[in-house]
């Protein structure tokens, strides 16, 4: 007996405005990712503060080109065939689809792409796991109603998932509805196409268009159970259990504090209802986001079938945070951590912490998991071969594969996938960065955009090819 099931879904990660590029090419319509920019104006643009509906002269949006996914596939493809990869996790650009979100009839072009890259992977047995939004807006309907913000956007995407369920049937059967849903409540332009316009109460606007999402994707939940049956619904959480401080009962509720937050969407999602904490939480606020007893009916009845997230660190918090401190982390800042190490980026390097989220999750929700994202981001330097011995990275990922087998072995949490985030170098969606690499293969191109994107392997490479051929048991 082996310490990960048989049939464990071993891979990688990626997401299509990071990786894909080709923005404009073949139909594809302009999206809310295509317009943060890298450099100093990004986090504003990222939050909503700083309105970009259009490309405006004088800034870089790395995403436009990324990696040029779109016509590397194939050779990516077969090199993530070459590691083993049993999953691959990808996204599908919903402006590459339906253009503008709201078409009457869907991109043929965009259609085809995808079609020929989940066939890329069947050629080779790779599952592929597709994130239907990751982050993804149409900007023609954050003009038009405002993205989610309006209830015509449910409509949208229960369209999009109604095309992509029915088009790719049979080719894919494990979807996530969208991908860190709670982060719309951290980055609402990036994460969702939300803009706040001036007098409207912020946090009241993030909260109905998070619930317009939760409803979206229990009516995208029953619509892929109708069209197949074999259909494997997952939510996704940007997840990293909070620790109290210290053992100070004001600490300690703190912590329980920031946890609740952040399962808050996927207590609806898995549960089916709004938690009473939330419901508190809107009477005590005088918050009225809408739901209706249709709402509540739908959600009840169509909780997911598993729980993904990314996971890459844990996070503190205190009653008195100003008094120890911040680190930086996936968009989510937090009291440092004085017990561990960090990356050159600022992010806290917790393995056990994995093995602490999995097992907080299984807990709360009784239903599989899945790790959807998890790696280090650091700058690489390849040799003149292209070649870059990044042990640092195997050592990261070497120390949380083995808390998520401890994990599995010992407390029985049961997990079924693991798939490392950009296993191929792609644009960073926190900073912009080409220099922040994860993966496993390394793309020759540099922040200014400038390199030839040929592909090398990384000394990783071939330690993840050994970890997958011996499902975890040669690290």
């Amino acid at each position: 007996m082996g310490r990960f099931p048989k049939d464990f879904l071993w891979g990688g990660a990626t997401a299509a405005n990071q990786c894909e590029g080709a923005y404009d090419v073949d139909g594809r319509g302009l999206a809310n990712v295509d317009l943060i920019p890298s450099g100093p104006e990004r986090r504003a643009v990222m939050n909503g503060t700083r309105r970009m509906l259009e490309c405006e002269e004088g800034y870089n949006y790395p995403g436009h080109e990324a990696i040029d996914f779109y016509h590397h596939y194939k050779e990516d493809i077969a090199l993530f065939a070459e590691m083993g990869f049993k999953c691959y996790r990808l996204s599908i650009a919903w402006s590459r689809i339906y253009p503008n979100g709201f078409d009457e009839e869907p991109n043929e072009a965009g259609l085809k792409f995808y079609e020929n890259v989940f066939d890329e992977c069947r050629k080779y047995g790779i599952e592929p796991l597709v994130t239907i939004v990751h982050f993804d807006a149409p900007v023609a309907c954050t003009k038009k109603f405002g993205s989610w913000k309006s209830r015509e956007m449910i409509d949208c995407y229960v369209k999009y998932c109604n095309t992509l369920f029915t088009r790719y049937k049979g080719k894919v059967k494990y979807w996530l509805t969208f991908n860190e849903i709670n982060m719309i409540l951290h980055m609402p332009f990036m994460a969702a196409g939300v803009l706040i316009d001036e007098g409207e109460n912020a946090e009241l606007v993030k909260y109905q268009a998070a619930h317009h999402e939760l409803v979206a994707s229990a009516m995208a939940t029953k619509l892929a159970h109708e069209i197949d049956p074999e259909n494997q619904i997952g939510c996704m959480l940007a997840a990293g259990q909070y620790y109290p401080y210290s053992c100070d009962p004001k600490d300690v509720f703190e912590a329980m504090k920031m946890n609740r937050d952040n399962y808050f969407f996927i207590d609806v999602q898995s549960r089916g209802e709004y938690p009473e904490y939330a419901k508190k939480f809107f009477e005590r606020e005088g918050y009225d986001i809408g739901i209706t007893a249709e709402d509540e009916k739908v959600l009840r009845e169509n909780t997911v079938d598993f729980i993904s997230f990314s996971y890459y660190s844990s996070r503190v918090a205190s009653a008195q945070p100003e008094l120890y401190g911040e680190t930086e982390g996936n968009i989510f800042s937090s009291v440092k951590n004085p017990h561990l190490k960090a990356s050159e980026w600022g992010w806290q390097i917790d393995p056990l912490g994995l093995r602490i989220t999995m097992n907080a999750l299984y807990d709360r929700y009784q239903k599989p998991l899945f790790i959807v994202e998890n790696g280090l981001g650091a700058v690489d330097t390849p040799d003149e071969n292209g070649f870059v011995d990044d042990q640092y990275r195997i050592e990261y990922l070497r120390e949380h594969i083995n808390a998520m087998a401890d994990a599995v072995d010992i407390d029985g949490v049961p997990l079924m996938g693991y798939t490392p985030w950009g296993c191929i170098d792609l644009v960073s969606a926190s900073t912009g960065e080409m220099k922040k690499r994860y993966g496993f293969i390394y793309v020759d191109k540099d922040n200014e955009g400038n390199g030839t994107l040929k592909r090398s392997k990384k000394a990783s490479f071939e330690w993840y090819r050994r970890v997958i051929a011996s499902n975890g048991e040669e690290l």
